[in-house]
């Protein structure tokens, strides 16, 4: 099933992304640094969520306090809290 999720503070405005049976399957930015958000997605294509949430969170992009992979993250969390 394809989640998608709003970004904020960062250049990508949307994340689409898959999950199944807690495998992150496809990740997609819209928007963004194209080398850098297509380098993210392939790395953490076949990785858990639990994992992918603990190598992305907190990253931070020129002092934004935030990340297109650090929204990742958040998407990742806030499909956790959704699946509770």
């Amino acid at each position: 099933m394809q989640h998608v999720y709003k970004t904020k503070g960062v250049c990508a405005s949307e994340i689409h992304f898959d999950v199944e049976d807690n495998i992150i399957r496809k990740v997609d930015f819209l928007g963004g640094c194209p080398g850098n958000t297509l380098g993210v997605s392939k790395l953490i294509e076949g990785m858990s969520v639990n994992e992918a949430i603990s190598k992305l969170k907190g990253i931070d992009c020129r002092g934004k306090g935030t990340s297109c992979p650090d929204q990742l993250s958040k998407a990742l969390e806030e499909l956790k809290q959704d699946a509770v």
